[in-house]
Parts: C-alpha cells; sequence; structure tokens
C-alpha cells in the first residue's frame, strides 16, 4: 500500500471534525475585520505627522494645533454640539458616495445635490405658505429628495446605458449644479429684499425644523443617523444589497446572472442623491431659513473623505463624520489662536485623503490581517 504523502491537518474539537478550531475561527474572524480599522486609524495617524511637518515649516507647533482641535471640536458641551451639528450634513453628504460605491462606483458629485437639494426645498416652500407645518415640512424634505435623486441618477443611468465615465460625470454635473443654483438664487427665485447677499425668499418661521430633544442640534442629526442604519440595513441585509456586492464585485458576472445591474446602478445612485439633498434640505429649513450661497459650504467634497476613511460602510460613516466635524468645528479657533487662515484645515483634509488612498493599496498585505497567509494555521478559512 502507497504511503500517505498528506500534510497533516490542524487539531480539530471533537464537535466539529471537519472544522478548525474555535478560537482559530475567532481569531481569524477577528482578524479580518480588525484590518479595516486599524490601516484608516493608520493613514489619519500618518496624515496627521504628515501635516505636522506642514506646520512645523511655518513655525508652529502640532501640538498646540492638536490643543486646538481638542478644545474646538471634543472639549466641552458647546463643541461637541458645534461638531454634531457640522457633522449631520456630512452622515447624507459620505451616503452619497457609499451607497454607489457597493456597485464598485465613484461618485464624487454630492456637492451639487447638496445646493440644488436646499434650493428645492426653499422653492417648495413659497406655494405651500399657509399649509401646516406637519404637512409642508415633509413636502419640502421630498421635493429636495427628488431633486437629487434625479440629479445624481442621470449619472448612474449615463454610466449604465451609455457608458460614460460616473466620477468625471458626476463631478461635471456638480459644476452644473452651482451654476444653476446661483443662477436661481439670484434671478428667478431671489427675494428682492436679500440687497447684499441674494437669497430665496425666508421659508418662514413655520416651517423651521426644531433641534433634537436635550441637543442645541437640529433634527437632521437624527435623521441622518438613521439613514446610516437604514443603508446598512439595505446594503448588507436585503437581497437588493447583496445583488449589488456581486455587481460591485464582478460586474460581468452579475450580468450572466442575469441581475439588473443598469436599474441597480440607477437606484443606487438616486438614493445617494436624495441623501446628499437632504442635507441641504436641512441646512435651509434648519439653519438658514433660505437657500443663498452658504449651501455652498463644502460638505459634499468632505463627504467623499468621511465615506473613504469609513472605507464605504454605512455604519463607519457614523464617527468618521463625528470627527471631521469636530476638526472642521476647531477651525475658527485655530485660525485666531495661532494666526493660521480657516484653510489649514482644508490643507489638513486633503493631506488624510491622499493618504486614505495610498492605503487601500495596503489591504491583504499584513499577514496579521490575513488568516490565509498564516501558514502554521491552514485551517483558517480566508
Amino acid at each position: 500500500m502507497a504511503a500517505d504523502t498528506t500534510a497533516p491537518s490542524l487539531p480539530l474539537t471533537e464537535s466539529s471534525p471537519d472544522q478548525p478550531p474555535v478560537s482559530l475561527q475567532i481569531r481569524a474572524w477577528l482578524a479580518r475585520r480588525a484590518e479595516g480599522v486599524a490601516i484608516p486609524v493608520g493613514a489619519v495617524i500618518a496624515g496627521f505627522l504628515i501635516f505636522s511637518l506642514f506646520l512645523l515649516a511655518l513655525g508652529k507647533s502640532p501640538l498646540a494645533f492638536l490643543d486646538l482641535v481638542w478644545r474646538g471640536g471634543f472639549g466641552s458641551s458647546f463643541s461637541l454640539q458645534n461638531s454634531l451639528q457640522r457633522a449631520a450634513p456630512l452622515l447624507f453628504a459620505a451616503l452619497c458616495v457609499a451607497l454607489p460605491a457597493r456597485l464598485g462606483l465613484v461618485v464624487i458629485g454630492g456637492e451639487g445635490a447638496i445646493v440644488l437639494g436646499g434650493v428645492a426645498a426653499a422653492a417648495a416652500a413659497q406655494p405651500l405658505q399657509g399649509f401646516p407645518p406637519p404637512l409642508a415640512v415633509p413636502l419640502m424634505a421630498l421635493a429636495a429628495a427628488a431633486t437629487g435623486a434625479a440629479w445624481i441618477g442621470a449619472v448612474g443611468a449615463l454610466r449604465a446605458y451609455r457608458g460614460v465615465n460616473e466620477t468625471i460625470a458626476s463631478l461635471l454635473m456638480s459644476y452644473i449644479a452651482l451654476a444653476l443654483s446661483n443662477h436661481l438664487i439670484e434671478g428667478l427665485l431671489r427675494d428682492p429684499e436679500s440687497l447684499n447677499k441674494p437669497s430665496t425668499r425666508p421659508i418662514g418661521e413655520a416651517f423651521m425644523v426644531g433641534p433634537l430633544p436635550g441637543l442645541d442640534v437640529h433634527l437632521g442629526l437624527g435623521i441622518g443617523v438613521l439613514a446610516c442604519l437604514a443603508a446598512y440595513a439595505l446594503t448588507e441585509r436585503t437581497t437588493i444589497g447583496f445583488a449589488a456586492r456581486i455587481a460591485g464585485g464582478n460586474l460581468r458576472a452579475a450580468q450572466i446572472q442575469g441581475l439588473p445591474v443598469g436599474r441597480l446602478v440607477v437606484s443606487f445612485t438616486a438614493l445617494g442623491g436624495a441623501c446628499a439633498a437632504l442635507a441641504g434640505f436641512f441646512e435651509v429649513a434648519a439653519v438658514h431659513g433660505n437657500a443663498n450661497a452658504s449651501l455652498n459650504a463644502g460638505f459634499g467634497y468632505t463627504g467623499i473623505l468621511v465615506a473613504f476613511l469609513a472605507r464605504q460602510n454605512p455604519l463607519a460613516i457614523l464617527p468618521v463624520a463625528f470627527l471631521l466635524g469636530g476638526i472642521e468645528a476647531s477651525s475658527g479657533l485655530i485660525q485666531r489662536r495661532m494666526q493660521l487662515p480657516d484653510a489649514t484645515v482644508l490643507v489638513l483634509e486633503g493631506l488624510l485623503f491622499l493618504v486614505v488612498l495610498v492605503s487601500e493599496t495596503l489591504y491583504g498585505r499584513f499577514k496579521l490581517f490575513s488568516p490565509h497567509l498564516w501558514a502554521e494555521k491552514r485551517g483558517a478559512v480566508a
């Protein structure tokens, strides 16, 4: 009889003769998921270190900068609430990137959807004057969401049915959206009484959205958190989300299996656009009271960084948006105390974005996080 030349297998538990030990399975599970936390955190630390060199070149102290970020964004109840207020639109803006990313799409035109959503909400408020607020406010939100869905959904349609690159299309359409909103605010929808700063007519105090109970933060934060939870449930717990992940992993395979790839692309981009437009709605209905140039505040671009740091995970968007919101909330204090321009925070965000993009090449390269590379533990499922 021939000798058995097979490699010795791992010791197995009595309860599961065909599986590796439960302890090894748990370690493998933890290792795979730790990678998604360790690499983004490392990227943030690396970005801060590079930014520290920038500060030192300007003759400023990186430690003083971090102290002001902490005090301005997280060090008191006032700063915490200010950070939450800044984080609210970032939740919606990040979903505009994260949802299409499930299909392998890179949509970066959320800024245009935010501004158009705000203009649509302000415009819808005028014919609704006299309506009860419980009816009028949801209709304003619906008008904003429909506008954003149509705008970004058109990007998805161009990608699905004409093969137009969605990154370029969404960016160009964002510029069109900004120009169109400026034209409407300064022309057709302009309030004649807005002299120095063109804006639409006020929506009225009755249509303003109030704060969350116990917080000096508008209701948009709570709706944004619910939107992230709903997005997670959609992408991770439904057949539609499963189909989207298949299409994102291998578009050709999804088409061969008969999945409606075109409809999925249009649906997820439209849903992302609706989320971004809700950020514009809350900026109008909870902050400004009308649509004006302040809607173009860069939330859509910061949302791209939030989504990439969160690795397109709707649940991870929540803490990342709070972190970026706190950094932006501290920008005024940094400007006053360190005599630095307000755009310094934008430099930091740009460096973080570059480092995060570079860090994408590190996934799967570390043995610690890759159970299939554990040569002495081949029984772990990769």
